[in-house]
């Protein structure tokens, strides 16, 4: 029976009133679902993100929203299995589908760590240090970003329904800001699916999340300066949505991740007598036949020393011959099928234009034994492997992107030769280097790094734990220069930051510590209670603090330490050469022993809300500090972070001066403390 897809919009799960588009299967070409989005107000699911989605999410810290995408993660992760039978249809593998499913669900996993861990419980993320402007500390700079005001439009690939979607969505939602969410037609089936996983999750909030599955209408002429739109797809469609007047009037945000000619490189030293060889040759055919290639990360174009390029070619064909094309429930079938007839005829096209300046090495572009299929069903076709011998007169195979199993290999002369080749496709998502040879890498990251988003470098000693050449990572960026689109994904915070907007403050310390809910130097300090270490962490306000007594370090107390810790370094034992040292006139006390003994004099020993000491950060040692001198210690809540339902982390700054209030040095201190 066939599937009517529904659109979310406005909270409610609604169907196409007019024209729908057919989703066959990639497997057999049976219709299995329609799909379309005629009847949508457009304009009412942009106003429902703005006024609903994004004030209910902006009410919700950085920590709430991490929390939310946990719960969505696991639900999917609950349901894959749903997941993974409709995946089948598109021509996925059970390991296609890993890729798809379960490294979706990882990514929003991955941001909800790195989302309790990197910000803060707060809806203010503070950016940098502060900037002193006034000469006596009562005028500051500080920059700052908040969430945009806006909706996220994510117009997603048919390749990957749920990764695709969720690679966005994490970031988007972490930073506070609603989503619309467009995929490709051919698989928008399986992203439905995803969709309704998340939705009856039940921890979104309403207008967080909307979903079109046909056409985006008038959509686009809705958006404003607040909003985002985030593409995957051709260079074609990136440059009509960029050039949309009302983008381009607006100044939407517009982040791009499209074509991209990836390379692979078998460094000079990488011999068919090494592994780094034999490594390059598994990654460049999983590469070709993972998803049936259809990945952006996928490598197009393999070079090798031209003194290898028939060991390379040999190798790469004999692994090619043990690839099983069918489809995906077989047992034994290793690539499944293109995601449509129409991807197929399009990969065909693309592959002859390759074909006119490479030579074929292996595959066919009509004849294919399918393993579990009938003569001439699916979209299947082998794998294609052109070579090219003479590369710089073969333009097209640096500049035609067959998405597909296809890939080119031709010959470099040199390092400097390889890289020109490299960056000759004009920006990728990716390039991969295989090489023992750390020198050879150096030169060549510094040669290719400005062309390139990311940069693999692959040998025997990471072999094991890489994750190669296709796997974008979300703790870094998944994106390219140029010819690849210029935009930038997950990355971590980084991508949280494309949906918030940085602001320069300035004023006095005292204001901008309310605004940004945290102690910046200057501000006011308070004193009154007990010790600030007897407070439960919902007691502790930010700017509590304590200011210590004064204890004098004595040339005794130095040398002791030195003997204890066994750190006899002559600027502490050796009195003419600690002289001439440009930095101190005579013996001075360890940094360390600065630590203890500060850590002594703010300490509240007896048992109470403070847990444990985990960490500290940013230390500086500003001034020595001389037999004889007194050291007294300032200590201030500077943050607080919620962990869990017992405890929290308090940041305090600390600051340690000497008896005429110079400072000696700086550093954060990091506790738990009891609720």
């Amino acid at each position: 029976m066939t599937t009517m897809l529904k659109n979310y919009a406005t909270d409610a799960w609604v169907e196409a009133t007019g024209g729908t588009a057919v989703i066959r299967s990639a497997i057999t070409g049976g219709e299995i679902a329609r799909t379309g989005s005629d009847g949508l107000n457009f304009a009412a699911m942009i106003n429902h993100a703005r006024t609903v989605g994004g004030p209910a999410l902006r009410k919700m810290t950085f920590h709430d929203r991490a929390w939310m995408l946990k719960a969505l993660a696991t639900a999917i992760m609950e349901r894959k299995e749903e997941l993974y039978a409709l995946s089948t249809t598109t021509g996925a593998t059970r390991k296609d589908g890993w890729i798809d499913i379960e490294g979706g669900a990882g990514t929003l996993f991955t941001m909800s760590s790195k989302g309790r861990r990197e910000l803060p419980d707060d809806v203010v993320l503070i950016d940098g240090e502060v900037e002193g402007i006034g000469r006596d500390g009562t005028f500051i700079g500080q920059h700052i970003y908040t969430s945009l005001k806006g909706v996220a439009v994510h117009i997603n690939a048919f390749n990957f329904p749920v990764w695709g979607m969720l690679e966005k969505l994490g970031p988007t939602l972490l930073a506070g800001v609603p989503a619309i969410v467009k995929p490709g037609t051919a698989t928008a089936h399986v992203t439905e699916a995803a969709v309704r996983i998340m939705v009856e999750a039940g921890v979104l909030p309403p207008g967080a999340l909307q979903l079109i599955v046909g056409s985006v209408g008038d959509l686009l002429d809705h958006l404003g300066c607040q909003d985002v739109v985030s593409f995957t797809g051709s260079a074609t469609t990136a440059m009509k949505l960029q050039t949309h007047p009302v983008i381009a009037r607006e100044s939407v945000r517009f982040i791009a991740e499209r074509d991209s000619l990836n390379a692979s490189i078998l460094g000079p030293d990488a011999g068919p007598d090494t592994p780094e060889f034999d490594l390059f040759i598994r990654e460049v055919v999983q590469e070709m036949t993972t998803k049936a290639g259809q990945k952006c990360t996928a490598i197009r174009r393999a070079m090798v020393p031209a003194h290898w390029l028939d060991a390379a070619e040999a190798a790469l064909k004999q692994r090619l011959g043990q690839v099983v094309v069918g489809d995906p429930s077989v047992e034994g079938v290793t690539m499944g099928a293109l995601a449509g007839q129409g991807q197929l005829d399009d990969v065909r096209r693309q592959a002859r234009r390759i074909g006119a300046e490479a030579r074929l090495v292996f595959g066919e572009f009509e004849t294919v034994d399918a393993r579990g299929v009938e003569p001439g069903q699916g979209a299947f076709i082998t794998p294609l492997l052109f070579r090219a011998d003479h590369p710089w007169t073969s333009a097209l195979v640096h500049d035609v992107e067959a998405f597909g199993p296809v890939a080119t290999l031709m010959p470099y002369t040199d390092l400097d030769d390889a890289i020109a080749l490299a960056n000759r496709g004009l920006g990728s998502l990716v390039l991969s280097m295989f090489t023992h040879d750390p020198q050879v890498a150096r030169e060549f990251v510094i040669g290719v790094g400005s062309f390139h988003g990311r940069i693999v470098l692959i040998d025997r000693d990471s072999a094991r734990e890489s994750t190669g050449h296709g796997s974008p990572l979300p703790m870094l960026i998944h994106g390219g220069p140029g010819r690849a689109g210029g935009g930038e994904e997950m990355g971590g915070v980084r991508g949280v930051k494309h949906y918030m907007q940085r602001t320069a403050l300035q004023g006095s310390p005292r204001v901008l510590s309310a605004v940004v809910n945290r102690w910046l130097p200057g501000a006011p300090r308070h004193h009154e209670g007990p010790h600030p270490f007897r407070l439960h962490f919902d007691e502790l306000e930010v700017g509590r603090c304590f200011d210590s007594r004064e204890r004098i370090v004595t040339l005794e107390d130095i040398e002791h330490f030195a003997e204890f810790t066994g750190d006899t370094f002559y600027a502490h034992m050796d009195e003419e050469a600690a002289a001439a040292n440009p930095f101190f006139h005579g013996r001075v006390a360890h940094g360390y022993l600065i630590l203890s003994f500060a850590a002594g004099l703010f300490v509240d020993p007896a048992p109470g809300p403070v847990l444990a000491n985990t960490g500290l950060d940013n230390l500086r040692f500003v001034k020595p500090l001389m037999p004889g001198e007194a050291m007294k210690v300032a200590l201030t809540v500077k943050a607080k972070a919620k962990r869990n339902d017992e405890y929290g982390e308090v940041r305090w700054a600390v600051q340690v001066t000497d008896g005429g209030d110079e400072t000696v040095a700086t550093y954060e201190l990091l506790t738990m403390v009891a609720f």
